[in-house]
C-alpha cells in the first residue's frame, strides 16, 4: 500500500471517529447497501445534537422529524454503535413500538459493529463472546445495546443512554387508552432504568402522532432540548449543524427535496388528510377539540344523480341496544356508489326495540332498492346480522369496528377532504348531521359519525378485480 493510500485510510478512520454525520453515512452504506444516500443538512443536524449529549452538554433531548428521513438509523444504529466505539462501556437502552422493528434496529447495529471498517476505526470495542443475540448484544468491557418494546419489561436493565425510537403506533394516534399506555409506561417503568438519574441521557426521535403523545407531553413539561424538523418550514428559524455552520429556514422551505418533494407532500396530504399530515410530516398536531371533520371538506349537490350502470345503492347501519331516551340512536345512512364517489342520499334516525330495527331495516332497504347493507357486527349488531342473513335475501355484510370513534374517523376523513364525498344541499335531515359530525368528538351523539365512518370505512376498500382464467 502507498504512503498515499495509508494518508487516506488513517484520515477516513479519523473522520469516521470524530464526525458522527459521516460514520451515519458509512452506516446507512453498510445496512442499506443498495441504496442510493442521498445527504442533507437535517443529517448534519441530528448529529450534531447528539453529539451535544455524547458530549454531556445535553442529557434531554428530541427530537421531531416526518417518516423516511432515516432518523432510526441515525439514532438507534449509527449513534448507538459509534457511542460503543468511543464508550465500550456504556449501556444503552434502546426502545420502539414493535418488536419486529426493535429487533431489525438491533441487528442493523449488530452489523455495523462487525465490518471492517468499523474495527479499524474502534479497535477497543468489541463483542463479548456469547452476547451477540438478536435483539441485545454486550461488549467486552462491560457495555452493550440492549432492545425492548413499549409496555416491555426491564427488569435488571439499566441504561447510561435511553433511546426512544417512535413509541406511538401512527395508528393509534387518537386513542387515548393506547397514548396514556406509553406515557404510564415511561413514567412508571423506563424513567426508573436510567443509571444516574441526573446525568444519564434520554433521547426521544419520532414523528408526532397527537398533541397529547410523548413528545407532546414531555415539551409541555419542559426541561427537554428540541430540534424540530417540520418538512415544510412554517416559521423562520436557525437550525445548527455543527462545525458546517448553520441553515436558515424560511416559511415554504423544504425539509429535504430530494427525498420529499413538494408534490409528494401533495400527495401525501391528500391521502393522509390535513390532520395526520400536519402532525406527522409538519410535527404540529392539531387539538380534535376543533372537530375532526371541516363541514366546508364535503362537495355539495342541488339533484340527485340519475343512477347509471354500475352504480348502486348501500346503507350503513349503526344500531343502538334498546329504545329508551338514555340510550343512542339507530341510524341509517343511504349512498349513491360510484366508483370512488359517493353521494349521501339519505339518513334515518330512530330510536327502535329490537323487532321494530329488524322490520325497520328490511323496510328501509326496499324503500331505496339498496344493494349492500353493512351493520356493526357489535352489541345488537350481531343478532340483527344473523337474523338477516337466515331470513331475507338482502345481502348483508358485517363490520366489525376498530380502534376508538375518532381514530375511525381520522383514518377515512381523507375521502371526505379529497372531495369524494357529496352531500345534499339541502335536506330535513342536514342541520342535524352537520351538527353532529362538524362536532365530534365533542358532541353529545355520534351514531351518525359510526354510520359515516362505517360506510367510508367499506368505500375506502380496494376494489376486487375478477380473476381471469387462462386457457
Amino acid at each position: 500500500m502507498m504512503m498515499g493510500d495509508l494518508d487516506r485510510a488513517e484520515i477516513l478512520r479519523a473522520l469516521l471517529r470524530k464526525d458522527l454525520s459521516s460514520f451515519i453515512q458509512r452506516t446507512v452504506a453498510t445496512v442499506d447497501p443498495g441504496a442510493s444516500y442521498q445527504h442533507n443538512w437535517h443529517i448534519d443536524a441530528i448529529a450534531y445534537q447528539l453529539d451535544q449529549v455524547a458530549a454531556g452538554k445535553i442529557n434531554r433531548l428530541i427530537i421531531t422529524i416526518p417518516p423516511r428521513c432515516l432518523k432510526s438509523i441515525s439514532a438507534s444504529v449509527a449513534f448507538p454503535a459509534w457511542m460503543l466505539g468511543h464508550r465500550p462501556d456504556l449501556n444503552i437502552l434502546a426502545v420502539s413500538y414493535a418488536d419486529g422493528l426493535s429487533e431489525k434496529l438491533a441487528l442493523d447495529c449488530l452489523k455495523v459493529l462487525g465490518t471492517g471498517w468499523y474495527r479499524d476505526a474502534f479497535p477497543a470495542t468489541r463483542i463479548a463472546k456469547g452476547q451477540g443475540a438478536r435483539a441485545d448484544f454486550g461488549t467486552t468491557r462491560g457495555g452493550g445495546r440492549y432492545s425492548t418494546t413499549v409496555g416491555g419489561t426491564l427488569t435488571g436493565r439499566g441504561g447510561d443512554i435511553i433511546l426512544i425510537d417512535d413509541p406511538h403506533k401512527p395508528e393509534d394516534a387518537t386513542s387515548e387508552v393506547k397514548r396514556n399506555a406509553v406515557l404510564n409506561w415511561y413514567r412508571s417503568t423506563l424513567l426508573s432504568r436510567l443509571n444516574d438519574s441526573a446525568n444519564s441521557a434520554i433521547i426521544l426521535i419520532q414523528q408526532r402522532v397527537h398533541e397529547a403523545d410523548l413528545a407532546g407531553v414531555l415539551l409541555e413539561q419542559g426541561g427537554w432540548h428540541h430540534l424540530d424538523l417540520p418538512a415544510i418550514a412554517e416559521d423562520p428559524c436557525g437550525i445548527d449543524i455543527g462545525w458546517r455552520g448553520r441553515v436558515v429556514r424560511e416559511p415554504g422551505h423544504l425539509l429535504h427535496p430530494e427525498r420529499l418533494p413538494r408534490t409528494l407532500l401533495e400527495e401525501r396530504k391528500s391521502e393522509l388528510g390535513s390532520y395526520v399530515f400536519a402532525a406527522q410530516y409538519q410535527q404540529r398536531p392539531a387539538p380534535l377539540g376543533g372537530g375532526l371533520v371541516k363541514w366546508d371538506w364535503f362537495q355539495a349537490y342541488e339533484a340527485v344523480p340519475s343512477q347509471r350502470s354500475g352504480d348502486r345503492i348501500v346503507q350503513s347501519w349503526d344500531t343502538a341496544s334498546k329504545a329508551d331516551q338514555a340510550n343512542d340512536w339507530s341510524v341509517c345512512t343511504t349512498w349513491l356508489v360510484r366508483g370512488k364517489t359517493a353521494w349521501l342520499l339519505d339518513v334515518m334516525r330512530a330510536k327502535l326495540e329490537f323487532p321494530q330495527l329488524r322490520r325497520r331495516i328490511v323496510a328501509h332497504a326496499g324503500t331505496w332498492e339498496a344493494k349492500l347493507i353493512l351493520i356493526e357486527e357489535a352489541g345488537s349488531g350481531i343478532q340483527l346480522i344473523q337474523d338477516l342473513k337466515a331470513d331475507t335475501f338482502l345481502s348483508i355484510r358485517g363490520m366489525i369496528p376498530k380502534d376508538d370513534k375518532a381514530t375511525r374517523l381520522l383514518s377515512v376523513s381523507h375521502l371526505i377532504e379529497g372531495g369524494q364525498i357529496s352531500v345534499p344541499v339541502e335536506s330535513p335531515w342536514l342541520a342535524e348531521f352537520q351538527r353532529e359530525i362538524t362536532l365530534f368528538p365533542n358532541g353529545r351523539h355520534d351514531d351518525q359519525v359510526d354510520s359515516l365512518s362505517q360506510f367510508l370505512k367499506w368505500h375506502a376498500e380496494p376494489v376486487a378485480m375478477p380473476s381471469i382464467r387462462l386457457l
